[in-house]
């Protein structure tokens, strides 16, 4: 694999000490890629395979999933393309800057490290947001610090609404309790309904 940890070396007989001076001489001679403190990627030409940039971003923050804009964007539930990697962690939010792009982690509360599966992208295995649970992350991050409103809602412009199943979106506000959360997820179902007809 391509991209690895620097634990993955204790495998070899030597010092940590000397490990880390030889990382350090590799991303010093471009044939490695420091990506975040411990995690790194195989240079080109000496990189056999791409890495598929969602995997990473699951990886290098743990426990991570793929949510938000990019996942939204993943489902046709918005019409913008999202190249960074948007995710949700029950770690401090961080937003880190490798590869030429800008990873993403909101933090959320464990109760909610919830309502995702694995997908596979390029051949890797990638834990992704459902669909409602997407849109459900975009609200809770939001009303963190704003008032949501029903024009911020519009603004998103969501469409392939007959892929989300409301039971299961409603159901996730059911995991915590959140000032506004209950009455923003009535209206989004409402709106949801309204637009579909």
């Amino acid at each position: 694999m391509p991209f690895f940890h620097s634990s993955m070396l204790a495998i070899f007989n030597e010092d940590r000490p000397l490990i880390w001076v030889q990382l350090s001489r590799w991303v010093m001679a471009g044939k490695i890629a420091r990506i975040r403190r411990g995690w790194y990627m195989i240079e080109k030409p000496w990189r056999a395979k791409e890495v598929p940039v969602p995997y990473i971003a699951t990886q290098i923050v743990q426990p991570s999933y793929l949510s938000l804009d990019w996942a939204l964007q993943y489902y046709g539930l918005i019409p913008e393309g999202v190249p960074n990697p948007t995710c949700v962690t029950t770690d401090r939010p961080q937003r880190l800057q490798a590869l030429d792009r800008l990873f993403l982690y909101h933090h959320i509360q464990p109760a909610l490290l919830t309502g995702f599966m694995q997908v596979s992208i390029d051949g890797q295995n990638v834990p992704v947001a459902l669909a409602e649970k997407a849109l459900f992350d975009k609200i809770y991050i939001h009303i963190q610090r704003n008032k949501f409103s029903l024009e911020w809602l519009r603004e998103l412009r969501l469409q392939n609404l007959e892929l989300l199943e409301l039971e299961r979106f409603a159901s996730f506000a059911d995991k915590t309790v959140k000032w506004g959360l209950e009455a923003a997820i009535r209206v989004t179902t409402e709106y949801i309904r309204k637009e579909r007809r």
